[in-house]
């Protein structure tokens, strides 16, 4: 990864992007001339294929809405670890969209799905099947065993799933797949996470 330029207004930005391109741009809502979502809906009526990811200190599942709305392909908010930035812009570069995990239940994208729709849309099917089984306690060489996998691939899959569901353990990856329904349950994994105590999952 590499800066290639940073800019302190919307104005700027503009400027830039009419003499260079970025792969990726990251565009605080807040700027001192314009709102960062006006800006980027310029960006990307303009170069439709910047990606572009809100960087604030706003805590709002609204501002996320509004971002997804303007074409965003991811929220950050400013306290995000440094580790989880370069994880998440390696994801968008990816094509994945990026949104703080504990402002999805109150965003929507274009349409009716939710924002954690949106990001269940991108695990992939081998991912699905990896995450049924984390729900259900198994660790990672029962898994391997159960899917003909190595666990070094297992690894790699519960990495994944981590990084598009935006969570930072496997027991948040089983209790948020638990609480939104997102994979199908066996009667033992629901009554163990209604519970209140998912504690196999973390193995």
């Amino acid at each position: 990864m590499s800066v290639c330029a940073s800019v302190t207004n919307g104005r700027d930005a503009i400027a830039y992007l009419e003499t260079d391109l970025a792969d990726v741009v990251l565009m605080d809502i807040g700027l001192p001339d314009r709102s960062g979502l006006a800006v980027g809906r310029e960006i990307l009526e303009r170069w439709p294929e910047t990606k572009l990811v809100a960087v604030t200190a706003l805590d709002d599942a609204r501002a996320v809405d509004d971002a997804l709305e303007a074409g965003f392909r991811g929220y950050l908010t400013k306290d995000t670890p440094v580790s989880r930035f370069i994880s998440s812009m390696e994801a968008v570069v990816d094509g994945q969209v990026i949104l703080p995990h504990r402002l999805v239940t109150g965003v929507h994208r274009r349409g009716s799905s939710d924002g954690i729709a949106l990001l269940v849309s991108q695990l992939t099917t081998r991912e699905r099947e990896v995450l049924s089984l984390l729900v259900e306690g198994a660790d990672g060489g029962t898994i391997a065993r159960r899917l003909g996998i190595s666990r070094n691939t297992v690894r790699t899959h519960v990495q994944s799933i981590l990084t598009k569901l935006q969570v930072h353990s496997r027991l948040e990856a089983a209790t948020m797949a638990v609480r939104h329904h997102l994979v199908p349950l066996p009667s033992s994994a629901t009554a163990r996470y209604a519970s209140g105590s998912p504690s196999a999952a973390a193995g």
